[in-house]
C-alpha cells in the first residue's frame, strides 16, 4: 500500500504544483505546521514528523480567488522547510508566534523560529497573530483572576467587534474602517500595556504575558494599513484541523525522502 501511496503522489504532482502556485499568487497567505507521529522504518517505534499548511483565502475582503490550501509533509521540524517552501514568495505571511503554549492540534509553540528565515528583505513580510496574543491573557486570567488580564481581554474584543463589521468588504473600506475604530483601540492598548509593567513582579505570568504582547504587537499592525490583512491566524488553524483529525493512527513512511502534498 506505501508503494500505491507513493505513485499516487508522484501522479498527483502537477495537481499539488499548481495549488501550491495559486497559494503563492496572493498577496497574502496563512502558515502553520503541527507534529504528526510516523513509524519510523525499522525500529517500531514513533518519530515526530510535521505537516505544513499554507493557506489563502481571500473571502473576507471579497477577493476574487476561489479559498485554498497547501500541505506539506516533513520528516522533521527544521527551518530549513519553510524556508523551501515559500522560496521567492514577496508577499504578507500571517505566521505562528513564538514562545505560546497551547492545546490546539496537541501541540505547542515552544520557542520555535523556524519560520524566520521565511522573512526579510527581498523575502516575505511577517504579520503576527492578535489571537495568540489574546490566549496568554485569557490563561492568566483564567488561573487567577488577574483585574489586568482581564482588561487586556476587553480591550482586544473591540478589535475584533470591528473585524465583525469590516468582513466581506473591500480591502480599501476596510483599511479606512481600521484606521477610524482599530487603530485608537491599537494604539491605547499598546500603550496601557507599557504603563501596566513596571506596576507587577517581573517574574509573573502576567508580566510575561505583557512582554509577550508588547514584542507581537509591532508585527500585528500592519493590519490596520492593508485591508487584505486578517487580525489573526486561525485560517491556518482551521485548514489544519480536518488533516489531523484525518490521521488517527502513526502512518509508515518507507522512504525518507517522501513529501505528501494534499
Amino acid at each position: 500500500m506505501a508503494d500505491w501511496v507513493g505513485k499516487s503522489t508522484a501522479l498527483l504532482e502537477p495537481l499539488a504544483e499548481a495549488i501550491a502556485k495559486q497559494v503563492k499568487d496572493g498577496a497574502a497567505l496563512f502558515a502553520d505546521d503541527t507534529p504528526l507521529k510516523m513509524l519510523a522504518p525499522g525500529n517500531k517505534k514513533t518519530k515526530t514528523a510535521r505537516i505544513w499548511a499554507y493557506v489563502r483565502d481571500e473571502r473576507p475582503w471579497s477577493g476574487k480567488s476561489p479559498p485554498c490550501s497547501w500541505y506539506q509533509f516533513t520528516v522533521d521540524r527544521k527551518g530549513e522547510h519553510p524556508v523551501k517552501h515559500l522560496s521567492g514568495y514577496q508577499g504578507w505571511v500571517h505566521a505562528p508566534s513564538h514562545g505560546l503554549r497551547r492545546a490546539n492540534h496537541c501541540r505547542a509553540m515552544d520557542g520555535y523560529a523556524g519560520f524566520n528565515g521565511v522573512f526579510g528583505e527581498g523575502k516575505a513580510s511577517e504579520v503576527a497573530c492578535m489571537a495568540h496574543i489574546r490566549r496568554k491573557f485569557v490563561d492568566v486570567f483564567t488561573a487567577q483572576g488577574s483585574a489586568i488580564a482581564e482588561e487586556a481581554i476587553k480591550r482586544i474584543a473591540q478589535l475584533y467587534g470591528v473585524e465583525k463589521q469590516a468582513r466581506g468588504l473591500s480591502p480599501e473600506v476596510r483599511a479606512a474602517l481600521r484606521q477610524d475604530n482599530s487603530k485608537p483601540v491599537f494604539d491605547d492598548l499598546e500603550e496601557w500595556l507599557h504603563a501596566q509593567l513596571p506596576k507587577i513582579s517581573g517574574k509573573s505570568s502576567l508580566a510575561q504575558a505583557i512582554r509577550y504582547a508588547l514584542n507581537r504587537l509591532p508585527k500585528t499592525r500592519p493590519y490596520l494599513d492593508n485591508g487584505f490583512l486578517e487580525l489573526d491566524n486561525n485560517t491556518a488553524e482551521r485548514a489544519m484541523k480536518p488533516v489531523v483529525s484525518a490521521v488517527p493512527t502513526p502512518p509508515s513512511a518507507p522512504y525518507p525522502d517522501l513529501r505528501f502534498r494534499l
